[in-house]
């Protein structure tokens, strides 16, 4: 009898020609800029936006707000005035020059760092949104190359392969691809928004509001885009090039990007277009090498010099032939953002969005013959490398290619009231779907397979997402009242679709062969939240909060082919969970420049699609992995004493957090089985405790001179996985948590002698990490280890006039050869030319 998941596993998403290229995208809301700062005379609000110092300065930020609002000709910079939390003083008129943080805006208890538009065009050498968080605190995106597609966010307890550790916004808009928890398939969708878009970006960190899931509990990246008030225009080109040696790889790797924007507004409606377009070169990604044999060739085995001796991250000896994934991508993308205001009191907006990239790898040898022929290894035989007997079909597994074409389209909108009256209401609703999402492998000997040949292609077109959010504040005494609460309601439903092909034509997109292997599933929640922010007195404020979740996995299956070639298929059974996850948080304004504020919160993560359904193989026989996994249990919390003072902020904080039932790919045994195999379990507990300073201070020293970074220690330990096994005796208990340093630092120093110049300095710092339980990854000074590193970076940025800009930096700039699993770029050059009408 026919399986029907196997009938319909052909691909079965629309192929969408290249020359779509031009459909448009972007991020639904765009939040307004303006904040206002009172007291008892007229002063400038500060750039360094944080919660206010006092109840009165926050009552006057609402009122302004409020006035500003209710007059549509009034604009950020103009000036507005309300009346102080008592009704009983007027206050004077003040000028807004900042901007607020997200959580403030939305009154959100968290710690917050930020970055505006100017920030970044001024200090980063950005190429993507993602470059935006370069020199957080306690922020780490895995981004391995210019164009890289697989680029996951860590924070300063989760791992840089937790992707759904942590979220990320556009507009309230999710770019999380929460369908796996890792640095590959699960990376966010960054490419979704141009740094030419941003307006700012917020980092808020704990899992402290009410109105984010549980995959919060790292920190909640949301990235401001930004509407044009009038008409503009501009041209953004930046080059770059990579200077890489390592081993015998010695290459030059350029990149280059264009970039446009065109909007306007007319009466009530905005409009902002944005396109770019990327060709780029990658360092190579990975390293062949093979374990040091112990057999003694004999002397008719052909000989193969050029290997060269190393030690694999375990301390084992082994051979390195070669380097492999050199990657040409090309990329484009195009937005389209449309808003339009019904009323002075009730936008809308609309954002359409496609991206495509075409991405070919190729491969390196070392290895030559005797008369200097580069080897890549054969189906068959033996060769003599250094004396000693290697198998040529485990040397040519070393050497592949492979090409990726892929097309995603992403939809939202976003219904906004703004009346800063009792009551106000937000709905967004995004959608993101894979049209084309098609990687291909080669399997034959290369270089020949370069050309086509047997190998494996996976079709993942038809992944993708849908999430509602509806949102309510009230405000029953006005919006300096006493009490102001939120509350919400969330749905999402995840679909992934992974069928890989058997082909004997792995270059061809048109041709399918035998299914090898398959993974589909779903999961879908639905939440219920709520948050009242209470002020006890002036100078005490508590926030309270609760979620309660309802999550569910469906229409599980798997199908698989062992090594013996018989395949195996399972519809696996549905989950369905429930969870309550309680928040708290107090602030006590110590003076108007000191605050402390104490925060918990429960967050409950549930497994993403990918860690469910994931397939094992040992030997010849293939298990299904386990579909029962246990959601993650988190128990965090922060107490943070800060100083905010209108030339800069400082901030204290520490911080612990108990992790139950944490989902860590780890080794271990599948029941029936004697061979131990990696898989995704729940680790019994874990417990991650540490401290941090972070502060930014202006005109230090000298006038125009900038200071900004954090230091941040984090002692992270397994404390219970009574599911792993090792097949030398070691534990995981006690063993360092994988992926999360002991010690990270960033430092930036911005020198503005005036206001056309900006030069930036810059530094991030890592202890290593461990990739493994027990902690056996000893050397991770070598391929998949995980070394520490100290880098700097260097930018000097000129505005020529209101229309020129240009910039020159580096990356990388003392050179510091290391790997995160992957090698890592090296002293990378830029120069940037923008032309804005």
């Amino acid at each position: 009898m026919s399986n029907p998941h196997l009938a319909g596993v052909a691909r079965s998403a629309p192929r969408v020609p290249a020359r779509v290229l031009w459909l448009f995208a972007a991020a639904g809301l765009s939040l307004a800029n303006g904040v206002a700062v009172a007291a008892s005379g007229d002063i400038n609000a500060d750039t360094h936006a944080s919660a206010p110092a006092s109840a009165s300065a926050e009552a006057a930020a609402a009122s302004a707000e409020a006035a500003a609002n209710e007059d549509p000709s009034t604009s950020d910079e103009n000036t507005a005035a309300g009346k102080s939390g008592d009704n009983t003083k007027s206050l004077p008129a003040v000028q807004i020059t900042g901007s607020r943080s997200y959580a403030e805006k939305n009154q959100l208890p968290q710690t917050t760092e930020s970055i505006t538009a100017k920030q970044v065009s001024e200090t980063i050498n950005a190429t993507d949104a993602s470059d935006a968080l370069k020199y957080m605190p306690d922020v780490l995106v895995r981004k391995r190359y210019i164009g890289d597609t697989n680029a996951p966010m860590s924070t300063r307890t989760t791992g840089i392969n937790a992707s759904a550790r942590s979220l990320i916004y556009a507009d309230g808009v999710l770019l999380s691809t929460l369908i796996n928890n890792n640095n590959q398939n699960g990376s966010p969708q960054w490419f979704m928004v141009s740094p030419q878009q941003i307006e700012r970006v917020d980092v808020l960190y704990g899992p402290f509001a009410a109105q984010f899931p549980g995959n919060s509990y790292g920190a909640v990246t949301e990235i401001t885009t930004r509407m044009p008030k009038q008409f503009e225009a501009s041209v953004d080109v930046l080059g770059s090039i990579q200077h890489f040696g390592l081993y015998n790889t010695h290459e030059n790797e350029p990149a280059q990007q264009y970039s446009a924007t065109l909007g306007d507004r007319a009466g009530k409606l905005s409009w902002f277009l944005t396109a770019s377009h990327l060709d780029s070169f990658s360092q190579p990604i990975t390293i062949g090498e093979v374990t040091q044999s112990t057999t003694r060739a004999a002397a008719n085995l052909p000989v193969v010099t050029g290997a060269i001796a190393d030690r694999n991250r375990t301390g084992q000896p082994v051979q390195v032939i070669g380097a492999g994934n050199f990657v040409h991508t090309i990329q484009d993308n195009a937005t389209l953002k449309l808003a339009y205001d019904f009323t002075p009191t009730l936008s809308a907006t609309y954002a359409l969005g496609y991206w495509q990239n075409s991405q070919k790898a190729r491969a390196q040898t070392y290895l030559q013959t005797a008369n200097g022929t580069p080897f890549y290894g054969a189906t068959t035989g033996n060769v003599n490398i250094g004396g000693y007997s290697y198998s040529a079909a485990t040397i040519a597994g070393q050497f592949t290619a492979n090409n990726v074409e892929q097309e995603h389209l992403m939809q939202s909108l976003t219904l906004d009231s703004h009346t800063n009256g009792p009551f106000d209401w937000q709905l967004v609703v995004s959608n993101f779907y894979y049209l084309q999402d098609l990687s291909g492998l080669s399997t034959g000997v290369y270089p020949a397979a370069l050309a086509g040949g047997p190998g494996r292609t996976t079709d993942m077109g038809g992944t993708g997402w849908t999430t509602v959010d509806l949102k309510g504040t009230w405000r029953p005494q006005g919006v300096a009242g006493a009490n102001i609460a939120s509350f919400g309601a969330h749905f999402d439903q995840f679909k992934l679709v992974s069928p890989t092909y058997n082909t004997s034509s792995w270059a061809s997109e048109g041709e399918d062969g035998s299914l090898f292997s398959n993974s589909l599933g779903k999961t879908q929640t639905f939440a219920l939240w709520a948050q009242d922010v209470w002020r006890i007195s002036p100078s005490l404020q508590a926030t309270l909060g609760g979620r309660y979740e309802m999550w569910r996995a469906y229409d599980g299956f798997n199908f698989a082919t062992g090594s013996n070639g018989i395949g195996v298929s399972i519809n696996q059974p549905g989950l369905d969970r429930n969870a309550f996850s309680p928040k708290a948080s107090l602030r006590w304004d110590l003076s108007d420049i000191w605050s402390i504020t104490g925060s918990f919160g429960k967050a409950v993560r549930f497994p993403t699609v990918g860690e469910l359904y994931q397939t094992v193989q040992t030997g010849s026989t293939f298990v299904q992995a386990n579909p029962f996994l246990k959601p993650e249990s988190v128990l965090s919390g922060e107490l943070a004493l800060e100083r905010d003072v209108s030339d800069g902020k400082l901030r204290l904080s520490v911080f612990d957090e108990y992790v139950s039932n944490a989902l860590i790919s780890q080794t271990s045994t599948v029941p029936g089985f004697a061979t131990p195999v990696s898989v995704t379990q729940n680790v019994g507990r874990t417990r991650e405790t540490g401290a941090e300073i972070a502060g930014t201070q202006d005109n230090v020293l000298i006038k125009g001179l900038t200071l900004s970074g954090n230091l941040t220690y984090v002692n992270a330990r397994i404390l219970e996985d009574d599911g792993f096994v090792s097949a030398t005796g070691s534990t995981a208990v006690g063993k360092q948590v994988p992926y999360v340093p002991t010690w990270r630092a960033t430092l930036a120093a911005t020198y503005r002698p005036d206001n056309r110049w900006a030069y930036t300095l810059a530094a991030r710092y890592s202890t290593r990490l461990f990739a493994t339980v027990d902690n056996s990854d000893s050397n991770p000074a070598t391929y998949q280890g995980f070394q520490s590193f100290f880098v700097m970076d260097a930018r000097v940025h000129l505005q020529v006039d209101k229309h020129w800009g240009a910039a020159l930096g580096v990356d990388n700039l003392n050179n510091r050869k290391y790997y995160l699993f992957h090698p890592f770029p090296q002293r990378t050059f830029y120069a940037e030319l923008k032309y804005d009408l």
